[in-house]
């Protein structure tokens, strides 16, 4: 099933991808979703696309291989391979990730479900904006704590509280069974949509044959000379330029100052990456610098919000002829809901999956933040499907992915007997390393081509680390 859904992917953006060997099946999580196969399929899409690319571009076997003889698939095609539980285990990679041995905390003490007169409501205050306005929704004071929140959840229903904290710019969602997302006119809006969107801008521009900014010779890793800005953050942006740098994407993580960050997560999803800092609203010509020369700009803001500030797709190709754009949401581009902020653990909530996944009485999250995970890999996926294309094609290209269309697709998956699985074996699929923070212990990328796999050569950077420039030999 694993192996025909990824054929599917590669046909719905135009591409076509070497065969995947998928070793292992659900069930792989304790869920009645079918996560392994969800992880496997994303991850495993993303890993054939990257062969596809390193065939593309002409990577030798044997530096592919690192000089070692490869083995070859059927026709002579690369051996890819993706392994359900180990794709499975880097969907919870935030839950395996130690700093000197010492887990992170992800979630504000105001953040989680609160029971109301009628059903659920989640919020998510992180950042302290977000838990602000929850706060002045509910009428509370500021200081207000958890159980003053509970208390002034239960006696209101659950849309009244969703929808006076999206008022108020925070972040919220009610409890919805599987039919009553169905009936929402956000559902319905998304139902017509791709669940990875791959378009040509109309934007004139961009070199047929185009493979990258600089393609150095001798470079072994199958994405090295791609330049990848990331202007995101949590999760799936950042798991999206992640999974880009582990097969060797130069990327360029743009963050601000004045923008709030999940301490804990900013680090676990900067493997492999560079770090720099860029106030848009005072220092928008240093971004357009780096725009310049990129080949891959990853953006996870609400729709529309880039475009305002003069970072909209088109105005990107116009900057760089022959950039790919991929656009991050949580709902989608279109509908009543495109302009919501929202997080996975919200629209787990809105979608039904929090409602079946337990006995509907209570939300009962998935063991993984695997709308996140999944919408950054086929982010990624994406991202390398519009590079091929463009090479074939040449022009500019936009991808776009949403939380919400991603959790489409897992309903479509089906469901299974798995609820009650343990926990997956996990040790083998860990390594540590150095850094500026200390010993971390992370979960290794999925996947593998011709026997190798990818890696991050580099520890995460603190914050704002290096130049808003692209590394010279890259």
């Amino acid at each position: 099933m694993t192996a025909k859904l990824i054929r599917e992917l590669g046909a719905g953006v135009g591409i076509a991808l070497p065969e995947v060997r998928v070793v292992g099946e659900d069930p792989v999580l304790p869920s009645v979703f079918p996560l392994g196969t969800m992880a496997a399929t994303s991850a495993g899409a993303l890993t054939a696309a990257v062969a596809a690319y390193a065939r593309r571009i002409g990577r030798s076997d044997e530096e592919r291989s690192g000089g070692r003889q490869p083995v070859r698939g059927a026709h002579g095609d690369p051996d890819v391979t993706i392994d359900a539980r180990h794709a499975a285990v880097a969907f919870q990679s935030e839950r395996h990730f130690r700093t000197d041995g010492k887990a992170m905390d992800v979630w504000a003490a105001l953040s989680g479900d609160y029971r109301t007169s009628d059903g659920w409501v989640r919020l998510h205050c992180n950042f302290d904006h977000h838990r602000d306005a929850a706060v002045r929704a509910l009428g509370l004071p500021p200081g207000s704590g958890k159980e003053d929140v509970g208390r002034a959840c239960a006696g209101r229903t659950a849309v009244e509280i969703e929808d006076a904290v999206i008022r108020e710019g925070g972040c919220a969602a009610a409890m919805r069974s599987r039919a009553e997302w169905l009936a929402h006119p956000q559902a319905r809006a998304l139902a017509g949509l791709p669940l990875v969107g791959v378009s040509r801008l109309s934007v004139r521009g961009g070199v047929l044959g185009d493979l990258g900014t600089g393609l150095p010779a001798g470079i072994e890793r199958p994405l090295g000379g791609v330049r990848v800005l990331d202007l995101t953050r949590v999760i799936a942006g950042p798991v999206a330029a992640r999974a880009l740098a582990a097969y060797g994407a130069d990327v360029l993580r743009v963050g601000a100052a004045h923008l709030p960050e999940v301490p804990g997560l900013v680090v676990e999803t900067a493997f492999g990456k560079r770090s720099c800092r860029i106030d848009l609203r005072s220092q928008a010509d240093r971004l357009r610098e780096l725009v310049r020369q990129a080949d891959v700009v990853i953006q996870a803001y609400r729709p529309g919000a880039l475009r305002a500030r003069g970072f909209g797709p088109d105005d990107l190709a116009a900057l760089r002829p022959g950039v790919v754009c991929v656009d991050i949401s949580a709902y989608g581009a279109r509908g009543p809901w495109a302009s919501r902020r929202g997080f996975d653990s919200l629209v787990q909530m809105a979608c039904g999956i929090a409602h079946e996944n337990g006995d509907g009485l209570r939300p009962s999250p998935l063991p993984a933040q695997a709308l996140d995970h999944g919408t950054g890999y086929l982010a990624a996926f994406g991202a390398v499907a519009a590079l091929l294309r463009r090479a074939a094609e040449g022009g500019s290209w936009h991808v776009e992915v949403s939380l919400a269309r991603t959790a489409a697709w897992l309903d479509d998956l089906g469901r299974i007997d798995g609820a009650g699985v343990p926990q997956p074996r996990v040790e083998d699929l860990l390594a540590t390393m150095d850094s500026p923070f200390g010993t971390l212990t992370y979960v290794m990328p999925p996947g593998a081509i011709d026997g190798t796999r990818p890696r991050w050569t580099s520890p995460p950077p603190r914050q704002g680390e290096h130049p808003a420039a692209w590394a010279p030999s890259s």
